[in-house]
């Protein structure tokens, strides 16, 4: 007789099925692939510009430190002494030796040589104290260069209407002095086409440099410059004339803003002579204008005033 009494036991088995892999792997390959593209792109960038404006592009991005010690660890000499009294002696000592070398012919002769080789180490002596002056002078206005430089930045990273132009807006230290220059990006111009007046947020870029050039001893060049290529609907005003307008409108705002007249040097319009790019004039950063602060002359020698 079957027993209907015991428990009938089913036993069921679970297969785990695999997950599915999705395209993940073909948004990383995307992602390295427009990595690629745009770092073979930036040294294309790089390879085309040349030392001076990596170097104003570097200083944009990581301003040089400015140090305000004036001990000989930190200061302008670099721990450095620099003393006259090793000058003169190695010019007196230079005098006597030259002396010693001619036998004179006479006493009276003697004499004459002797003062001509005392008077050519007192000219040695001075040329070496005004190219000590010169030297001293050089080194002050590039410290002084190196504040003007971070206080400009400054000023206008503080301002968050001319945020967007902040690519537009270039400042760097040459040969000549420093070189601040306001230039034009593709589809983002600094003055209306055609026109001297700048746009308003141009106008407020200028006029922060102002107060920081007036604590400057130094004067300035102002040069208007425009890329090639444009057309003037006038005949009779054309890329000479619109460049000097523009410089002289921004000596303009300068002047409204606390800059005096006497800061101010000259009022330059090169048209197209300069391009930023000179591989490419027809650039839109071509177009810009550029004001550099110069270095102070050196000192007038003594007897030659005019």
């Amino acid at each position: 007789m079957a027993n209907f009494d015991q428990p009938i036991i089913i036993k069921k088995i679970k297969k785990n099925k695999h997950a599915h892999h999705g395209g993940a792997w073909k948004i990383a390959y995307a992602d390295f692939v427009t990595a690629m593209m745009a770092f073979f792109l930036l040294l294309w960038l790089i390879s085309m510009t040349t030392d001076e404006q990596k170097k104003g592009l570097a200083d944009y991005f990581a301003p040089s430190n400015v140090s305000l010690s004036t001990s000989g660890a930190g200061g302008i000499m670099g721990g450095t002494s620099m003393e006259d009294e090793g000058a003169e002696r190695q010019g007196a000592a230079l005098a006597l030796k030259q002396d010693a070398s001619v036998a004179p012919d006479s006493t009276k002769s003697g004499a004459q040589d002797n003062s001509l080789g005392v008077g050519s180490g007192a000219v040695g002596i001075q040329a070496g104290a005004i190219g000590t002056a010169q030297a001293d002078l050089k080194a002050h206005d590039d410290l002084a260069f190196q504040s003007a430089a971070a206080s400009i930045r400054q000023a206008w990273q503080a301002m968050p209407d001319i945020t967007e132009l902040a690519d537009n807006l270039l400042v760097e230290q040459t040969e000549e002095g420093l070189d601040i220059q306001i230039i034009d990006q593709t589809g983002r111009p600094m003055f209306p086409e055609g026109s001297k007046y700048p746009f308003e947020a141009t106008r407020t870029a200028i006029a922060a440099l102002a107060p920081i050039l007036q604590q400057l001893p130094n004067q300035i060049n102002i040069s208007g410059h425009t890329a090639a290529g444009a057309i003037y609907a006038n005949p009779r005003y054309g890329s000479w004339e619109l460049s000097s307008d523009r410089a002289n409108v921004v000596r303009t705002i300068l002047g409204e803003f606390g800059l005096s007249e006497d800061h101010v040097h000259s009022i330059i319009g090169q048209s197209t002579s300069e391009p930023f790019f000179p591989n490419d004039p027809y650039m839109a950063a071509n177009e810009r204008i550029r004001i550099t602060v110069l270095y102070e002359p050196p000192p007038v020698p003594p007897g030659m005033e005019p």
